[in-house]
């Protein structure tokens, strides 16, 4: 079966930047929408960012529009989420996932097991 692999999490102080990549392992899927969520400690996990098979079309939740860059590789067959401009309450762990652009976000069908990120103040 197909999985997600999230990396490039870690610890950066408030006003650093991080890049999550995601790449799949294993069994191979066709091309599609593709996004990010998280989840901190005792919150429901949140939709992040999205991103159309093409790289066309890109959604992000209110809180990190103009911080947060959703981007895909083709060639390496890889999402990317660069992370600028961090906030303590950006703290969570981010999970990959695979789905279908829905209402401005994504309608999640995989995930990854998520990376965590830790923001400092």
């Amino acid at each position: 079966q197909v999985q997600l692999v999230e990396s490039g999490g870690g610890l950066v102080q408030a006003g650093g930047s991080l890049r999550l990549s995601c790449a799949p392992s294993g069994r191979t899927f066709s091309s599609s929408p593709m996004g990010w969520f998280r989840q901190a400690p005792g919150k429901e996990r949140e939709f992040v960012a999205a991103i159309s098979t093409s790289g066309g079309t890109r959604h992000y939740a209110d809180s990190v529009k103009g911080r947060f860059t959703i981007s895909r590789d083709s060639a390496k067959n890889t999402v990317y989420l660069q992370m600028n401009s961090l906030k303590p309450e950006d703290t969570a762990v981010y999970y990959c996932a695979r789905g279908r652009l829905r209402e401005r976000a994504l309608e999640a069908d995989y995930w990854g097991q998520g990376t965590q990120v830790t923001v400092s103040s």
